[in-house]
């Protein structure tokens, strides 16, 4: 019976996952190999390519500084109170309970041309939606909880001792934090990392809401996929989709990788 259960997971699994994947590499190649260069080598598939590795690299970096930080202050700072500790703990886990959709359409309500605060950010000659702020503000709410959400665990299983020590020798703030701190949470920072870029990678919805999908201005990959499907171009949408997957699942191998490394 255990062997069953067992294999009908396997099986499970397989027909969420694999088949689809297996599906759409064999609908990339259905025009041969000039076929998928055709699809991906298109100027509008580069340039969304360029725009989702702009997006990665700029969501990335500002998730993994702040990130960090507000793990810290959820678990190391006292002074926050526990009202307030639980109100930021709420806030974090936002995006996990609000669809994309719903928080692109936030942004374009409160940031858009039509508001108040978009209007006057248009006037000074900034443009948030339907532009790369917009965009990376979207990517930004949906992946804000990963890093964190790896990195709290950490903290609150090593505890503070180490740090006090640190401390009372005399180690500045910024000293403990590299020397006693990061060793600690590197890896949980790693996994976080590998997190967020996968998802913005596949981000969709709350991209499409704020960007307006223009072409050769705010298309990004996931979106370009979505123009190529409405137009019946369904081998290049292939072609695209499979090199988001490939990015995808090579990241999660690294994780693994890494994984395996620290338990060595």
């Amino acid at each position: 019976m255990r062997r069953l259960w067992i294999g009908l997971t396997f099986v499970l699994f397989g027909l969420l996952l694999g088949i689809p994947v297996v599906r759409i590499a064999i609908g990339a190649f259905d025009g041969g190999w000039s076929g998928f260069i055709d699809g991906v080598g298109r100027p509008e598939a580069l340039h969304a390519l360029m725009m989702t590795g702009m997006i990665v690299v700029i969501v990335t970096v500002i998730n993994t500084i702040f990130g960090v930080m507000l793990a810290l202050y959820l678990v190391r700072a006292n002074w926050l109170g526990t009202q307030l500790k639980r109100l930021l703990n709420s806030i974090v886990d936002l995006p996990f309970a609000v669809s994309p959709i719903i928080g692109g359409l936030m942004i374009v309500l409160l940031l858009g041309p039509d508001a108040a605060l978009g209007a006057l950010l248009n006037k000074a000659g900034i443009d948030i939606v339907y532009a790369l702020p917009g965009m990376v503000l979207a990517t930004l709410f949906v992946t804000f909880p990963l890093i964190i959400r790896e990195v709290m665990p950490v903290l609150q299983e090593i505890g503070a001792s180490q740090e006090e020590a640190a401390h009372m020798l005399g180690a500045y703030p910024w000293t403990t934090f590299w020397r006693v701190t990061w060793p600690s949470i590197q890896w949980s920072v790693v996994y976080g990392v590998v997190l967020t870029v996968a998802r913005t990678l596949g981000e969709f919805g709350a991209v499409l809401v704020v960007s307006g999908n223009i072409l050769f201005k705010t298309q990004t990959a996931t979106t370009l996929v979505y123009q190529d499907v409405e137009n019946f171009n369904v081998t290049a949408a292939n072609s695209v989709a499979l090199v988001l997957a490939a990015c995808s699942v090579g990241l999660l191998l690294f994780m693994e990788w890494v994984k395996s490394r620290k338990e060595n």
